[in-house]
Order: structure tokens, then C-alpha cells, then sequence
């Protein structure tokens, strides 16, 4: 008789996703068996359960849910670093055909877990792999950001661009930050600079905050024609323009003109190629250490949701009724 666990499983796209009993995983070489404790939500997810996510090669039926926080059940041969009882949180599966932790049960790639701070809940470890990863690999990996460099965040009050405010505020630099009028407390809640985008054009803010020169990083999280204006926004032949949505066909030139450069940040790479995965258990100790110092906190929807309740987590984060991250508990 098979062992099984309670899963949440996506059968078909575009369909109610069930709450089944599915066989339970085993802790293979390399891999280490998590008890998933809770379960991070990202718009990631509905577009896939929407079938409207083909760079994430979900593989049918799937379990979805690629943030996760957990104890560890047991280790496979050759892991090292973790034993049982061990807290660890990543960003682990749901993508590529790699389990993803809407389940009670994950057998998880070591390289991609790390220690969960010690400092917070279950709840708000699960909240933060994706888009923690997200903006470091952004400011840190990629636009090596260090104290006295001026920052221009996009988003600044969504779920990367939260995140990326503060791990450039950790490294000491000058931080800006675009929302709307209603995002303004949250925004300077994180120590940036509030910028209206919707009042202020690019020319006008880069004018006013840099003296025309720019910003030495620009980090796009939306996308669009916002990438299009971060171009605009870049500093004069030291300028590095990043974006985790550069998706779209865009015109150089803006950038060209100003001598500036540009990076592209695919965060799931990892999970669907099978290389660098240790980047991102590397980035994960990063994280629990600001953590635990009191660097970064994650903004947390209040409403609790349960396994059996994944449906009503995502029409809450669909309806954009979501005021911050949203997290399935599993246990």
C-alpha cells in the first residue's frame, strides 16, 4: 500500500484546482524531505493555473506553489548542512515539473534551501523566497549595488519592489521609489524616496533628483513602458537599468544615447535548467541574516487561508484586494 499525502493538484487549466491524496515523496540523493508548514502565493501562480504562463512549463497534472517554509523530515544521501527538525525555506518547485509546496510533503533539491530566519513565522518566511531572490539577483548579482549609489526602484510598494527597496537601503545606497499617491506611507515606510509617476514625469524626477544626470540603478519591476522609461531614467555612462519583466520589444536608443547598460532577470532558471540552483540557497542565507538583523520585512495580507482554502487565496489576490503577500498554511 503507497503512502500518501494531501496535495492541492491543478488537473486542467482554467479549472478549480482539488484538494487530492496523492503518493507521498521520498528524500532522493541530493534531496532533502521538507514538511511543509505554509505556502507562499505569487501572480506567478495564477497565471499558470491560468495557462497563461508557458515560461514556467508547468507539466500537468501539478502542484503549484513555489515559495515555501517548512521543517525538515529527513535527508537524502549525500546532503550535508541539514538534519531533521531543521527550519529551511526557499523557493522550491511549482514550475518545470518540479513539485511545488502546496502539499504537506516535498522532497526539495538541497542547493535550493537555506536556514529560515530564526526572527519570524512560518507565514512570513513563505512570503518572501520569490521576490527576495528576485530583487537581489537584480541589485546585488547584477548591478552590484553598494552604499552611496543612488537607486531608482519602479513598483517600489509591490512585492519585488518592496523587497528591493530595502536590500538597497541594507547596502547603504540612496533609494527612489515609483507608486501612486495611495502607496506614498509605505513606500517612505521603507526609507525610499516617494516618487507620484502618475504626476511627475521621468524627465522631471530625474531632473529633480539627480540633476539630469540619473540614477546609477534603475530596477523595473513592472514592466512595459515602464522599462521604456527606466532608459529615460539611467545615469550618463555608468548607468545600469535591471527588470524582472523586460518581456516586451523595446527601443534601445534611450539607453544607447546615455551610454548605459542593461540586465535581464529570469528568476525560475534555476528550477527549469537544474543549474546555478546553489545561487539561490546562497541568496536565502543572505536573506535570513537581514532578516534576523532587522533589514527586511515583508508586507503580509492580515486574511489566514488553510489548504483547503488555495482557491479563495488566489481570487483574493485576483481581485487585488490583497494588501501585501498572501500565504497558504499547509500545517
Amino acid at each position: 500500500m503507497k503512502e500518501t499525502m494531501k496535495a492541492v493538484v491543478l488537473k486542467a487549466f482554467e479549472a478549480p484546482m482539488t484538494l487530492d491524496e496523492v503518493e507521498r515523496p521520498h528524500a532522493g540523493p541530493g534531496q532533502v524531505l521538507v514538511r511543509i508548514m505554509a505556502s507562499g502565493v505569487n501572480p506567478l501562480d495564477l497565471k499558470i493555473a491560468a495557462g497563461k504562463a508557458d515560461h514556467a512549463k508547468a507539466v500537468l497534472p501539478a502542484i503549484l506553489g513555489i515559495d515555501m517554509a517548512g521543517v525538515v523530515e529527513s535527508v537524502g544521501e549525500g546532503v550535508q548542512g541539514f538534519a531533521p527538525g531543521d527550519e529551511v525555506w526557499g523557493m522550491t518547485g511549482g514550475v518545470g515539473g518540479v513539485q511545488g509546496s502546496l502539499a504537506e510533503l516535498a522532497a526539495v533539491d538541497a542547493r535550493l534551501l537555506a536556514r529560515k530566519p530564526a526572527s519570524i513565522g512560518m507565514r512570513e518566511a513563505a512570503a518572501l523566497p520569490l521576490v527576495f531572490i528576485t530583487a537581489w539577483e537584480g541589485l546585488v548579482d547584477r548591478a552590484h549595488v553598494s552604499a552611496g549609489r543612488t537607486v531608482l526602484v519602479h513598483g517600489g510598494a509591490g512585492g519585488v519592489g518592496h523587497i528591493a527597496v530595502q536590500i538597497a537601503r541594507a547596502a547603504g545606497a540612496q533609494v527612489y521609489a515609483t507608486g501612486n499617491v495611495a502607496q506614498r506611507a509605505t513606500i517612505e515606510g521603507f526609507g525610499a524616496t516617494f516618487i507620484d509617476y502618475q504626476s511627475t514625469s521621468v524627465e522631471e524626477y530625474v531632473q529633480q533628483y539627480t540633476d539630469g544626470e540619473g540614477f546609477d540603478i534603475v530596477y523595473d519591476t513592472v514592466g512595459g513602458a515602464t522599462l521604456d522609461a527606466s532608459f529615460k531614467a539611467a545615469r550618463r555612462y555608468h548607468g545600469h537599468v535591471v527588470s524582472c519583466l523586460g518581456w516586451g520589444t523595446h527601443a534601445l536608443a534611450p539607453l544607447s544615447f546615455r551610454a548605459a547598460t542593461y540586465s535581464g532577470v529570469f528568476t525560475l532558471l534555476p528550477l527549469l535548467s537544474g543549474k546555478e540552483r546553489a545561487n539561490h540557497g546562497a541568496i536565502m542565507t543572505e536573506a535570513a541574516k537581514l532578516v534576523d538583523e532587522g533589514k527586511i520585512r515583508v508586507l503580509l495580507d492580515e486574511r489566514r487561508f488553510a489548504l483547503d482554502q488555495v482557491g479563495q487565496a488566489h481570487a483574493a489576490m485576483q481581485d487585488g484586494s490583497a494588501r501585501g503577500k498572501i500565504v497558504v498554511e499547509v500545517a
